[in-house]
Formats: structure tokens, sequence, C-alpha cells
């Protein structure tokens, strides 16, 4: 495990032989810190955590990685000037249980502490990124690797380059493959999250309008994504969606090997036949074209995700296991024991309507996911949908088209948001009566409405932004024994 002579030899090249004490992971918020944790006192939005390293050394930190001088209230290693090793070794001596490490730039030493750190472990590194999809294909790929390596994921949404080498502080030298989510912000990220991790393997899923607002355009989407395949090297594997022609095209920006997944035969491992089993999941044929001049392995397969466009997380994840190697029992024994509710979850209101709560995150691609999903399910169909943000200049398009597709699909549309106005407004134009459209301003207006509303056999689906806070709504509905 990371000790206390990792972090130092990373941040001053001096390996301190009494340094012995273990770092059990890294932790930004000081209610998250367990006992031996490494605190990173970093600057918010709205609050600075040097104001909670006396909170974080109560709940058990080992050490904390500051900027400021606390001197007058914590012990304090001071690195914010070169050491020699004679006086480190000295500073050490007379520091006793848990002290700040004082460097110039905490996020800079917590990003060096960590690529020392993976630098010094023999793991295989896999990265994820895409507009969509980047979190449950983590999942699952953690999941099939599982059934041979001892396999390390991100926690929860831990992809940026906070989070990113936060994970990386947890990798033991037990660790055999790393599956690393990496968002995508601005341009640059990806690539330094790759020089932290030095990924061997990269997975891109789709290109989508997602977080267009801060990077400007789609264009500077498929660079930032590119970052990643540009990274690997050439004993490493690009496994790329082929069906995407965005994500093909980075096939010519990489010097590893290229994998192609999707629903064309022209791919190295294909489905077709998809058939949705609702909320059981899904059945398909899979193709794999392991050699070109031998006729491809095919398969059925029957997985517990649900939705048509899962088959996509299948085949990305799948092919993960196949360049490394994996037998077909191993990745089918990982696909079906992958959870069910990785990001979709369906609960029962009190009189027995279904709802599906899928409201962690929404894109025009998720929502148009979403609906297909609903279109497959029996009973009255109701779609609660909001604000799809960062969607920069896509977001009037991205809406509309949106509000076109749920006019196919829903009995019922209940919008929540001023975006939400456009899916509202789409999907009159398109077709669907304005008698059964609601256009609502407030959660607590939507809830209040669906009340009295739903019926037995009514399946609702509920999706947006995640700063709607629609999860609320699902909340409020959930039947609660």
């Amino acid at each position: 495990m990371l000790s206390l002579a990792d972090v130092l030899e990373a941040l001053t090249g001096i390996r301190p032989e009494m340094a012995t004490s273990v770092i059990t992971e890294g932790a930004i918020d000081s209610r998250q810190v367990i006992p031996g944790s490494l605190f990173i006192a970093l600057p918010g939005e709205h609050h600075d955590g040097h104001d909670f390293v006396g909170e974080a050394f109560e709940a058990g930190a080992g050490y904390a990685l500051v900027s400021r001088d606390l001197s007058s209230q914590f012990p304090v290693l001071d690195l914010c000037n070169p050491i020699q090793a004679e006086e480190l070794n000295h500073q050490l001596s007379t520091l006793e249980g848990g002290f700040c490490i004082r460097v110039i730039d905490p996020l800079k030493a917590l990003q060096q502490v960590a690529k020392f750190w993976r630098n010094r472990l023999d793991v295989q590194v896999i990265g994820i990124t895409g507009s969509v999809g980047k979190s449950t294909t983590k999942e699952v790929v953690a999941e099939i690797l599982s059934q041979r390596y001892c396999t390390l994921k991100n926690k929860g949404n831990l992809n940026n380059e906070i989070g990113l080498p936060l994970t990386m502080l947890s990798l033991t030298e037990v660790h055999e493959r790393a599956v690393l989510e990496m968002g995508f912000y601005v341009p640059g990220e990806i690539k330094l999250l790759c020089d932290l991790s030095t990924p061997r393997i990269g997975v891109v899923t789709n290109i989508g309008t997602v977080h267009a607002s801060r990077a400007g355009s789609q264009e500077e989407i498929v660079r930032g994504k590119s970052e990643l395949v540009q990274a690997l090297p050439e004993d490493g594997f690009a496994i790329l969606n082929y069906d995407d022609p965005l994500v093909r095209k980075m096939a010519d920006q990489t010097q590893a090997h290229v994998f192609f997944y999707g629903m064309d035969a022209m791919c190295d491992l294909w489905g077709d036949n998809v058939e949705s089993l609702g909320l059981e999941g899904i059945r398909f044929w899979i193709h794999y074209h392991q050699q070109k001049n031998l006729p491809p392995e095919v398969l059925q397969l029957r997985v517990p995700l649900i939705g048509r466009h899962s088959v996509q997380t299948v085949l990305r994840a799948a092919a993960v296991g196949l360049v490394d190697g994996l037998t077909w029992q191993e990745i089918v024994g990982g696909l079906r024991s992958a959870s069910n509710d990785l990001r979709l979850i369906a609960v029962r209101t009190q009189n027995g309507a279904l709802i599906l709560d899928d409201t962690y995150n929404a894109s025009p691609e998720s929502m148009l996911a979403a609906l297909n999903l609903l279109n497959d399910l029996e009973g009255r169909k109701v779609a609660v949908l909001g604000d799809m943000l960062e969607l920069g200049q896509y977001e009037q398009r991205g809406h509309e088209m949106v509000g076109i597709r749920a006019a196919e699909v829903v009995d019922e549309l209940v919008t929540i948001g001023e975006r939400g106005k456009i899916i509202a407004q789409a999907a009159m134009e398109a077709g669907l009566p304005s008698s059964r459209i609601t256009i609502l301003d407030q959660v607590e207006q939507v809830i209040q409405f669906l009340q009295p509303e739903l019926k037995p056999d009514d399946v609702v689906l509920v999706k947006g932004s995640n700063v709607m806070r629609m999860d609320r709504i699902v909340s409020a509905l959930e039947y609660q024994p």
C-alpha cells in the first residue's frame, strides 16, 4: 500500500526510511476521511479545504497536503522549498502523529504522488472516455476483468484531474488492472489524465454534444477525446465505436492496435438481432472476427442490462476482455453479474406504477435511449423530462430532437425547466396533442401533478440533468413500506 515514504519520495526525490506509515486512501472532503487518509486541502467554489484540516485529523487522517502556513495550528513539514535528505530526516524525527505537508500547490502535489505511485506498480490501466456511457462501461468492464484479475475502478464519478489521482492512491501491490473513467471538460484534460495513469487500453464510447458549452464545439470534443487514443503505446489497444463516424476517424490518430466494435459486420466485434426483454435486460447475437480469413465466432447472449442501447456497452466491455486475453466464459460471467441498476433504477409507487429513475444526468443521446426503452415497455407511457445542460450551440436542436421522439413514444409528457419547454413545443409540433402535455417550472409542481394522476399500469420515465434535482420526484413518489 501507499506509504508516507512514497509520498515524500514523489515530492522530494528522497525516500526517508523512517516514514513507514501506511496511507489508506486520499480524500478532499473531511467528511469522507477514514483512519490513515491523506487529506488534500483544495480551495473550492464555496469552501476551502484548509478550513477543515482540523476536522480531517479528528476523523483519523494521517497527513494533510496544504499550501497555507498552518504551523500555528498543526505540526508542519514544509516542502515549499528544496530540501536535503539530512534536513528532511531531522524534521521527520521531530514530528509525531498526524501532520501537514506544506507544498506550493496541493492539487499538483496530489497528481505528482499519484503518477509516482502508479509507476511503481505493475498494473495495467484501461482508460474509458466518451460523451455517453462512460460510467456504465467502466462498471461492466471492471466486472468482466474481475473474473480473472484483482481490479480497481473509479468510485462514482471521480473521473477528472482531482478524482482520477485520488482513485490511483487506492492502488495496491495486489491490483493487476485499473479501470479508469476519464471525463472531458476542456482540451488537454484527458492528456493530463493519461500522463498520470499511462493507459494501455483505451475505449471511446461515442461523441455527443454534452459539455459543448465548455469545450466550444463538437469538433473540440473530438479533439479532447482523441487525447486518449493518442496516448496509447504501440502494443496497446484503441477500442473504437465503428458506428460513430467521429470515433471511427480516431483510428488514424493512434499508434496502438485498433479494435472496432459496433453493429456492422465490418467490425472486429459486432452484434445483431437485438431483442429487448424489458426490465429483464436484452438478448442478442454477438460475432467476433478474431482472424479475418476465418468465419467469426458467434454466440447468443442474454445480459441484465436494460434497453436496446445497452448492446453497445456489452460490445465495448467484451472487447476489453477479448484484447486482454479473457475467455468467453469469463466475459459472459462478468456480463451476467453486471448490476441491473448501474444508472437507471426501476421503483414502484404505492399504487403500483413503475418509475424509471434515470435522474443521474442527461444528454440528447441518453434521453433518446431512455425514450427507446420506455417504448419497449408495456403500459401507459409517461415521460417527465427536464433541462439538459452544457449543450452550447446544440441546446436548441438537442431538446427539439428529444421532443420529436417523445411525441412518437409517450402517452403523457411532463416537462420541467426553461429548456424543457423546448421539448414540449417540439413534441406538440410533431403531433402530440397539447392536452397530453404539461409544462411546469418546479420539482414540487411535478410531484403535486403526478401524485393523483398515476395509475397502476403506468410506466413513468424521469430524466434530466443532475442539477435539476429530479431525483426528488422519484423520492416523493416511490413507495416506502
